[in-house]
């Protein structure tokens, strides 16, 4: 088991159900069934430094997990497939 922050900044015009489900959806793919979430931050809407997508802001939400590297490995292309989610960054620690 490894430690990792995944910091994710998610399109502003979701709906607070979507967002959910959407965060919920990707933390349960990384963590798997044996790992743990230990600390969930949502930093809420914010500008963005330049425009990404043609966004000018972003929704901000920061984890820090403990899962298996398998895990981490496999979440980089479901990641880059979601149409909701800007940028990602997952960094072991």
């Amino acid at each position: 088991m490894n430690n990792y922050y995944l910091t994710l900044v998610l399109k502003p015009d979701l709906e607070e159900k979507e967002r959910k489900t959407l965060l919920d959806g990707v933390i349960k793919k990384l963590v798997g069934s044996e790992g743990k979430m230990d600390k969930e931050d949502l930093w809420g809407a914010r500008d963005l430094a330049y425009p990404i997508k043609r966004q000018t802001k972003g929704f901000y939400a920061h984890f820090e997990i403990q899962t298996d590297p398998k895990n981490a490995k496999g979440l980089d292309k479901t990641l880059k497939l979601e149409e909701d989610i800007l940028r990602y960054l997952l960094v072991r620690i």
